[in-house]
């Protein structure tokens, strides 16, 4: 599992490395957030039924229904409209989900060869855009109305980028360089 992993390897590799005298200083994670946009649910509000349906089905918990903040004419958007889906995972959902996606979903994409490195944003956590929900075994690829996109942020309490990389990369997460 994952997180014994954490434990017994990352940890203590990563005070090494960086020189922390308290192992509270060591990152770990913090959450992760899955945000998957519903665009077409403005005309379909079945749309965003099926989509909250996947994410329940990729991350073992439901999700949220995001509204619109503001009215966009351009996109007959008004505020309140709903118009997404979102789920955070802490806890032992957070890592079982970490663990599916590095070793399932992440090499079930087409011409995979690492996730790119400027996903980080200065302070440590790291976020990714996936195109299709296909990519993860809980989804049935006959039961899917629609592919749809969703971003993965993994929040860290790391400081720095080059802590939460190092972090990331002695998980397993699969960073080019």
């Amino acid at each position: 599992m994952l997180k014994e992993r954490y434990e017994t390897e990352v940890r203590p590799r990563l005070m090494e490395r960086f020189g922390y005298k308290n192992p509270m200083q060591v990152p770990r994670l913090h959450k992760i957030v899955v945000n998957m946009g519903v665009g077409d649910a403005v005309q379909n509000p079945r749309a965003l039924d099926a989509a909250l349906r996947d994410m329940a089905a990729i991350t073992g918990q439901k999700g949220m229904v995001t509204r619109a903040k503001k009215s966009v004419a351009s996109f007959k958007i008004r505020a309140g409209m709903p118009i997404g889906a979102m789920v955070t995972l802490r806890g032992r959902r957070m890592w079982d989900f970490l663990e599916r996606l590095i070793t399932f979903a992440l090499p079930r994409v087409r011409d995979f060869h690492g996730l790119s490195p400027k996903g980080f944003d200065g302070r440590g956590n790291y976020s990714l855009g996936l195109k299709e929900q296909l990519i993860f075994p809980e989804i049935n690829y006959d039961e899917v109305e629609k592919i749809r996109g969703m971003d993965v942020t993994i929040v860290t309490t790391a400081r720095t980028d080059e802590e939460g990389r190092e972090f990331l990369r002695l998980l397993g997460v699969p960073l080019r360089d």
